[in-house]
């Protein structure tokens, strides 16, 4: 009887949990350094594939474009 009170608590606790919430790029800057290991992760701040690079040497990480990053700025429309 206790066990299956552990059980269904833990079962109860488990569906209680918030979503989690997936990693996305930041739209701030053109180009991430995406790094790996046990806790792998973006990091958005680089403003040419150059800057990134040179900050990447010895590391393990790469650098890639943002897809996220808006190409062109969004035109204003004249009041009417």
């Amino acid at each position: 009887m206790g066990s299956a009170r552990l059980a269904l608590a833990v079962t109860a606790l488990l569906l209680a949990g918030g979503t989690a919430r997936a990693q996305t790029y930041d739209p701030s800057f053109p180009v991430c350094m995406q790094i790996y290991g046990p806790v792998g992760y973006f990091d958005c701040r680089y403003d040419t594939l150059e800057q990134c690079r040179y900050l990447a040497v010895g590391r393990s990480a790469t650098c890639v474009v943002n897809p996220h990053f808006p190409t062109k700025k969004p035109t204003r429309r004249p009041a009417n």
